[in-house]
């Protein structure tokens, strides 16, 4: 039940929402979702002068979405694009000398490759024949090799549960059936995974044949979705480090990372961690004395807040930064002086960026790091020298953009992908609105999204969108989704309930063993209270949501007839059925349940 995005599939309806007020420019139409644009994955040059981005765009002649590279100056200048056509270009990585660029880039249905390009010439090559996806690029300190992950297949004899016979020669018969015996076999999005695991590579950076460093049965990697971070090189370009759950186990313990550092020549591998409860994310100090990572020690809650952690080197002296921060912590990166780590946190439904000193202070650097037209939480950054930093920012009125800013200064929008399109539509206002519940007067947020041309005198339909998870948030961000509702003219309300986060371990843990439980009347109660402003026509109330969100909506719907239509998207109606076929079963299991729902 991961939060995700899902798409409009209620057009008929919303569409039938009433246009009010006089505007300047249309509001937005279903099909302007192809003329959409969004932006992901900046990364600084090494001499913090340049920044090469994804941009990634829609095509209405094959319904799909494509991506390419693109470049421009720390200043906003210069943009152009460094890829073209209707291709998959992704993850840019710089190397160290800053004069070449490796990604990773799909074109028809060939698997994803690794492409190096020279950036005095825009020379390309490509550099392997993968039979699967490489993810988590790393160039090793002296530029040399190219480190990052794939899935490795194998055999497995568990899963032969008889002998088939073979098809006579000529003969056409259909496909042999798969079995498998692993839990995690399957993920959203991802399909049936083969058999196999996700190993650690190198591969030189003129091209060759890759070298596997990582053995075992073990993923190295996030090919089952747990955010365990790509490997990174020790600044002696000797040893790689990963985090990775090498438990035989591991199905069972999902979460239950170690930091790993693997020899390259040898393979060789020694955990530097060995705690209950992930290790994610580890980051090496530009001397090589340090690890940052963050993690918690597992209590098997449904919501534990993931703090930011320092070692060293040889896995000692563990201790915890910023310990009075009530928030969950990710994306740790060393600052190039070594002096702190950059990392992210959600705060009341804002992600920030902030510096960690090793004494446990931070700054603040940004509050609007964002993902792509989505309220989710999210949002990637890079850190350069001089401490320069360039950001994905989303703003109820900037859907996805660049943005950079560097020590002592303010932050600036590189990009404007979207200023076109904007600039010929209106689109709704966002309202923050904080309510108690009627359950226990527990204060609630949320946020309103009232329609182009917006009249407080008139009356208007609302709908009630629901969030996913559970353990996620919504916040003042952009959001393509709820914009063509208000654009229909609905208002939309959209709330964090009791089990999001970005409000502390509290309150997302009050839905631990009891969900959906009371988030019922934290959504009710904002119902309600946008219905007092007085512009709410009451016969005509709406909800919707996806998984988490599906959940929700089942919920309401079952609970209060207030509602006149519902449409509920990827739920869990039956816990049963749910355990034993989901792709996060065991998790399910293990931290949302006391037990076996049959029990």
């Amino acid at each position: 039940m991961v939060h995700s995005r899902f798409l409009v599939l209620t057009a008929a309806l919303l569409f039938s929402g009433v246009q009010g007020g006089a505007q300047s420019h249309p509001p937005l139409t279903l099909e302007d979702v192809f003329e959409f644009e969004s932006v992901s994955d900046p990364q600084l040059s090494p001499d913090g002068q340049r920044v090469v981005y994804v941009r990634r765009f829609a095509d209405v002649m094959t319904d799909r979405r494509y991506s390419n590279l693109w470049i421009c100056n720390f200043d906003g200048s210069g943009q152009r694009s460094l890829t073209t056509g209707k291709r998959n270009d992704q993850s840019p990585r710089w190397s160290p000398d800053g004069t070449r660029l490796a990604y990773v880039s799909a074109e028809g249905e060939e698997p994803p490759q690794i492409y190096l390009r020279w950036m005095d010439t825009g020379h390309t090559t490509r550099l392997t024949n993968l039979q699967f996806p490489p993810s988590g690029l790393g160039w090793s300190p002296d530029g040399t090799q190219i480190s990052f992950v794939a899935h490795v297949p194998s055999e497995n004899p568990g899963a032969r549960i008889a002998k088939l016979p073979s098809p006579p020669k000529g003969a056409q018969w259909s496909p042999p059936a798969t079995v498998y015996d692993k839990l995690d076999y399957r993920f959203n999005g991802a399909g049936f995974y083969p058999p196999g695991y996700t190993h650690v590579f190198v591969v030189p950076a003129e091209g060759g044949t890759p070298r596997q460093i990582s053995k075992g049965d073990f993923e190295h990697g996030t090919r089952l979705g747990w955010g365990s971070g790509p490997p990174v090189w020790a600044p002696d370009g000797k040893a790689l480090i990963v985090s990775v759950n090498r438990r035989p186990d591991a199905e069972l313990e999902p979460l239950d990372t170690e930091v790993w550092e693997f020899d390259v020549a040898s393979g060789e591998a020694r955990a530097l961690t060995d705690r209950r409860g992930p290790d994610d994310s580890p980051d090496i100090s530009p001397d090589g004395s340090r690890i940052a990572y963050v993690g918690f020690d597992d209590r098997y809650q449904g919501y534990q807040l993931t703090r930011l952690h320092v070692m060293n080197r040889d896995g000692t002296g563990v201790r915890v930064l910023a310990e009075d921060l009530d928030r969950s912590v990710r994306s740790p990166q060393w600052a190039a002086d070594g002096g702190g780590i950059y990392a992210v946190y959600d705060d009341q439904g804002k992600t920030r960026l902030a510096l960690f000193s090793l004494d446990g202070s931070r700054t603040e650097i940004a509050d609007d790091l964002g993902n792509a037209s989505t309220a989710y939480q999210g949002g990637t950054f890079h850190a350069g020298a001089s401490g320069r930093v360039v950001y994905t920012l989303n703003r109820p009125d900037v859907p996805s953009d660049v943005a950079a800013i560097e020590a002592g200064g303010t932050a600036r929008r590189l990009t404007r992908v979207n200023d076109d399109l904007l600039g010929q539509r209106q689109i709704g206002s966002v309202e923050e609105i904080w309510y108690e519940s009627s359950k226990d007067g527990r204060r609630i947020h949320g946020w309103i999204v009232q329609p182009p041309g917006f009249d407080s005198s008139r009356k208007y339909p609302l709908i009630l969108e629901i969030h996913g998870g559970p353990f996620a948030n919504y916040g003042y961000r952009f959001d393509l989704e709820k914009q063509l509702w208000a654009a229909a003219g609905y208002v939309v309300l959209y709330t964090n309930p009791r089990g999001s986060t970005s409000y502390g371990e509290e309150f997302g843990n009050l839905i631990h063993h009891a969900y959906p439980g009371d988030d019922f009347y934290d959504l009710d109660s904002g119902v309600d209270a946008v219905i007092a402003k007085g512009y709410i026509d009451t016969d005509n109330l709406f909800v919707t949501g996806g998984s988490g969100g599906g959940v929700l909506t089942s919920w309401m719907i079952g609970r209060t007839d207030r509602f006149r239509a519902a449409v509920t998207v990827y739920p869990v109606i039956n816990w049963v059925s749910w355990l034993l076929s989901s792709d996060v079963s065991s998790f399910g299991l293990k931290y949302w349940f006391p037990g076996f729902p049959w029990d």
